[in-house]
């Protein structure tokens, strides 16, 4: 066979936005819900560093009813001028070519900090939205330019006047390139506040005109404004409203060389951290140099003060990393002229001037801190030794464990029916509600690859307890050997014994509190197994449903009644059918169809009456293991859901109301949220 011929006719050349249309993946991380959404946040940032620049106090967003979205500011407007190289006005030069803007540093640049430091943000949203319009409030007059996935419809145009300035961006996405077009309140919500926080002094408004909103969005109001003069202290304070807290939030601030380093810290009498970083207002999810400043001088300080006032004796070992976390609820903001960003979604910073700049103002500021406040000093000192007594004992039940997957070779007899492949790749582990669950589950999956672990009744609630107590409950002890990863500062991600990790309980109220309880398990003490896309929910069926010889199986309601209205059942008939289903002529889960139905059959020439069946499963120990194959175990048919941490600000608060020890934040979200609730199973 001759080689096919590599030449120059070959070579692709993607021009102006087109790379963006290509691999959207590339700028914007997914084309999900999180990409369309991730398009407000490149809008609202360009925004926000006017406010950083000094230039804007007022940002409003609004979703329209056609599903678009604009978001309009105060501030200087974009140049509307002609650029000198392309000959072509500056907004236009902007909003069509990657790479073009003000934000690349320099002392003549439009911006001493930003977060968008790639000057594509703009360009990409257009690139990736059927249609976008944008307006500038400039020197009295109104300019306007309007675009079509990423080109200019025509030529930027003066359309009226105006005592104003600023920007107003207005774009809808394009269907071609998203999965899902809806955009959700509470998530923009969510960022909208965060960004008010980091940012005080500035005021972010939301504006919902969406006739029809999404189940979720509608506890929220359709307005709302955000205006925290408190910053990054009251963003801490908020976190912490429903945990039980220790003296006041900690703030300081101060200018370096390297850039401004702000920091608010308080501690709670709960067990988890909570501390997220924020670079330029940007979100550093994976964290980076100014997080790991601010750890190690938390460490060094509570350390040095525990010692000068003789709390930490000479014979004493100091504090770890681990025990100064503890309970810890923490915001780092750092601003920097030149930042270095992983990657276009900016998750980590990569300035290693940072850690020294973080790591000095946190030693002076917080030193001084504890000397003007010894009465607070010594809470934290002393939340820090009980978990330091804490860490003792767990490590003595953390080896207990460890040494006991060692010697069982990482077997449960009697509880773990692990899988024959030692591919971690390949395999799967089903972690499933009781024994009668567990023997179908075990009866019906692939032995091969996938391992199947029954706990018995429900496992200890890990938010009200520490890892010494938490190892001394069998079903978690069992779990944690079962993953091979171990727990704590000994934890190895490398030693994963499954790939896919499945969360598999019944359709009731007690499993969803089981499923609670794993969630709160694995967010705690496993977030990576999340954050890398390990952990999933099954979704077995509600409902097995028979017509003649045809069997289809429900997953909610909705596909209920798509079924019978195909099969000419209404849902009058069917609430009839549901009610006798105790009835001697329905044991066998049968009922008669309609007379009309069964007339039209009659006249069909039809001798026999056509019947429906259905089953609605309780639990899946009632399937039996074909049926469990069939429907949630095979990946060939099976629907699961993964898990995914997209806000961990919003999943910390669900954790702490849910499961954590205070009452009336629970109270509160019952009373809100019952309304919501229907068919509830109990």
């Amino acid at each position: 066979m001759a080689a096919q011929k590599y030449t120059a006719d070959q070579i692709q050349v993607l021009e102006g936005l087109e790379p963006v249309r290509k691999r959207p993946g590339m700028y914007i991380g997914s084309t999900d819900i999180r990409g369309l959404h991730h398009l407000v946040w490149e809008i609202i940032d360009n925004s926000v560093d006017e406010a950083m620049a000094g230039h804007c106090n007022y940002i409003k967003v609004m979703l329209h009813d056609n599903g678009s979205v604009s978001v309009e500011d105060n501030g200087r407007g974009i140049p509307v001028d002609i650029h000198p190289t392309t000959k072509r006005p500056a907004l236009e030069v902007v909003l069509t070519t990657l790479h073009a803007g003000g934000k690349f540093g320099g002392d003549d640049s439009g911006y001493k900090v930003s977060g968008g430091l790639h000057g594509v943000g703009s360009s990409v949203v257009n690139a990736l939205s059927k249609h976008m319009r944008a307006e500038v409030y400039l020197d009295g007059k109104i300019y306007m330019q309007e675009y079509a996935r990423g080109k200019p419809v025509a030529d930027m145009k003066v359309i009226g006047k105006c005592d104003k300035h600023g920007t107003k961006i207005t774009f809808l996405p394009d269907p071609e390139i998203f999965d899902t077009l809806e955009f959700t309140l509470e998530t923009i919500h969510t960022r909208i506040r965060q960004q008010a926080y980091l940012t005080r002094g500035i005021t972010i408004a939301i504006l919902d005109e969406r006739e029809k909103r999404p189940e979720e969005d509608k506890v929220l109001p359709r307005l709302y404004r955000f205006h925290f003069e408190g910053g990054i202290a009251s963003y801490v304070a908020h976190i912490n409203e429903s945990k039980e807290r220790i003296g006041t939030p900690i703030h300081f601030e101060k200018d370096t060389e390297d850039g401004f380093v702000e920091v608010a810290l308080q501690y709670t009498q709960t067990f988890a951290e909570n501390v997220v970083s924020f670079a330029n207002n940007i979100h550093t999810i994976e964290g980076g140099h100014h997080l790991t400043g601010f750890k190690a001088a938390l460490t060094r300080t509570i350390n040095a003060y525990a010692r000068s006032q003789s709390i930490l004796k000479e014979k004493d070992e100091n504090l770890t990393a681990d025990d100064v976390r503890e309970g810890l609820t923490a915001v780092i903001s750092v601003r920097l002229k030149d930042p270095q960003f992983e990657g276009q979604t900016k998750s980590k910073l990569g300035n290693a001037e940072m850690k020294t700049a973080v790591e000095t103002v946190v030693n002076e500021q917080l030193s001084q801190y504890f000397e003007e406040n010894p009465s607070e000093a010594r809470d934290v000192v002393a939340k820090c030794f009980l978990a330091a007594r804490a860490r003792l004992a767990a490590r003595a039940a953390r080896d207990s464990v460890i040494r006991k997957g060692a010697l069982e070779g990482m077997t449960l007899p009697g509880k773990l029916a692990d899988c024959s492949s030692r591919d971690p790749s390949q395999c799967e582990l089903f972690i499933v509600e009781g024994d009668s669950a567990g023997g179908s589950a075990k009866q019906g999956r692939n032995r091969e690859f996938q391992a199947i672990l029954p706990l018995k009744g429900k496992i200890l609630n890990v938010e009200q307890a520490r890892l010494d107590r938490m190892l001394g409950n069998n079903e978690v002890k069992s779990l944690i050997i079962a993953l091979g990863v171990g727990i704590g500062d000994v934890k190895d991600l490398t030693k994963l014994r499954y790939d896919r990790i499945v969360i598999m309980t019944d359709a009731d109220v007690d499993g969803a509190h089981i499923r609670t309880l794993l969630l709160t398990l694995f967010y705690r003490y496993f977030p990576e197994l999340i954050l890398t896309g390990h952990l999933y929910i099954a979704q077995p069926p509600l409902y097995k449903m028979t017509h003649g010889k045809e069997i289809r199986y429900a997953y909610n309601d909705s596909q209920k009644f798509a079924a019978l209205k195909e099969w000419g059942v209404g849902e009058n008939d069917l609430q009839e059918t549901e009610l006798s289903e105790e009835t001697a002529e329905v044991k066998d889960g049968f009922e008669e169809l309609t007379k009309e139905k069964a007339n039209k059959a009659e006249k069909a020439g039809a001798e026999k009456k056509v019947k429906v069946g259905i089953q609605r499963y309780k639990g899946l120990g009632e399937m039996n293991p074909e049926q469990l194959w069939d429907t949630t175990l095979d990946p060939e048919r099976r629907l699961m859901l993964r898990v995914t941490l997209d806000d961990a600000e919003r999943a910390d608060a669900t954790f702490t109301t849910l499961m954590g020890s205070e009452v009336a934040p629970r109270k509160k979200f019952i009373q809100t949220h019952a309304k919501g609730v229907k068919n509830l199973d109990v």
